[in-house]
């Protein structure tokens, strides 16, 4: 016999997945210009030039044993340094190489993270709408994942939802912000409410309850007054989980880290045990010529003005054919209210004019749709009439 629940994971792959290779067939069929597909968060802006630079330094001025070689299981020393001299500038931290463990991007972040803590019986909270990944990293550790409702309006945390939901049974709450799919960043004074209210639990329970800081959309916020909170200044008992993916646009190089800072509950266990869950889950010693390029390019990012320009043009357009939207402060979604309940069928109607959007039921928000502007401008600009239509065929104009 095999794993079934394995085989019923490989025969029911992610919606967005889904979505994503539907558009292909379907830009096969008819031509990619005429196939606006909004489905995946794959950036479409160019790596910073320092990227590329760094790569061909590299291969230029190294050997293959040292380029291509293992690194350290946790990851490069070097790197590893400049990541957290990086950190320590940017927040006024004093973190050190072996506070840092890198990983094969985000999702083996979180896998190793919640891997490394569950013990029996153990539940983990997270916030809707939520990256439905969440729900098989969690589930497949051997924990249940419980999810916290958030303001229906505004998507903020919902602290009289969520402080019933914290037990002796949670391990962790796990925090996305910016957010995907809404885009949404958690201000300053709900991070201090939240870790107020943990640390009032730790006592109640006595044992600690971690705050996973998923933050692979940390650096894309558009407006200067949008700040996104350092959460281990806030809670010591934080654990960062990040990838390059995004802010960097390397989605496709899967590098990432995970981060326990000292002041962490058990923290040297807890960094074994990252040590260990990435050993027993095969992620040891992520890709090492990555490795080697992040640290030449630590501190760059992408150029986010694309980004911005696509989310203000879509935002204002579909507001004005009637669409509630939630306005993104950060990341590079639109999460939009379907005109019509089922979310799943308004994403079939959609396809008719040629619009791939994903239902937001498996984000945990039945009725919404998520709307990746990772996109160009161009494809943007093109797809408005299409959207206008869509509108237009549930008598919004």
């Amino acid at each position: 016999m095999i794993n079934t629940e394995m085989e019923q994971l490989g025969k029911a792959p992610s919606k967005i997945r889904e979505i994503f290779e539907y558009g292909k067939k379907r830009k096969a069929e008819i031509g990619e210009d005429k196939v606006f597909d909004f489905s995946i968060g794959n950036p479409n802006v160019p790596a910073p030039r320092e990227v590329n630079e760094a790569y061909r330094e590299l291969i230029a001025t190294h050997d293959d044993i040292w380029l291509h070689g293992y690194t350290s299981a946790a990851g490069d020393l070097h790197t590893r340094k400049a990541v957290v001299d990086n950190l320590n500038q940017r927040f006024g931290t004093a973190f050190r190489a072996s506070n840092l463990y890198m990983t094969c991007g985000a999702a083996a972040s979180l896998k190793i993270t919640i891997t490394a803590m569950v013990t029996p019986g153990d539940e983990f909270i997270t916030f809707t709408p939520f990256f439905p990944e969440y729900r098989v990293f969690v589930e497949t550790a051997g924990a249940r994942l419980v999810t916290a409702g958030t303001d229906p309006d505004t998507f903020q945390i919902d602290f009289a939802k969520l402080e019933p939901l914290i037990t002796e049974k949670t391990k962790a709450v796990i925090v996305n912000s910016p957010n995907n799919p809404s885009g949404v960043v958690f201000p300053e004074a709900a991070v201090q409410q939240l870790a107020a209210l943990l640390k009032e639990k730790e006592k109640v329970y006595r044992h600690a309850i971690y705050l996973i800081s998923d933050e692979p959309y940390r650096e894309l916020v558009y407006d200067p007054e949008i700040g996104v909170p350092y959460l281990t200044k806030y809670y010591p008992d934080t654990v960062v989980c990040y990838s390059f993916s995004k802010s960097l646009s390397l989605p496709g190089e899967r590098i990432g880290y995970i981060l326990v800072p000292d002041e962490a509950d058990h923290a040297a266990d807890l960094y074994a045990a990252v040590a260990g869950a990435g050993r027993a889950l095969g992620y040891v010693c992520a890709p090492s010529l990555t490795q080697h390029v992040i640290e030449k390019c630590v501190g760059q990012v992408s150029d986010l003005s694309v980004y911005k320009t696509n989310r203000d043009l879509l935002y204002e357009a579909l507001s004005g054919y009637g669409y509630t939207c939630v306005h993104p402060d950060g990341a590079f979604y639109l999460f939009v209210k379907a005109l019509e309940e089922d979310a799943s069928a308004f994403c079939e109607r959609a396809k008719a004019f040629e619009l791939l959007l994903v239902p937001a039921d498996s984000f945990g928000t039945p009725g919404y749709v998520r709307i990746a502007y990772c996109v160009t401008t161009d494809q943007i600009r093109r797809s408005l009439p299409a959207f206008k239509k869509l509108a237009e065929s549930y008598g919004k104009i």
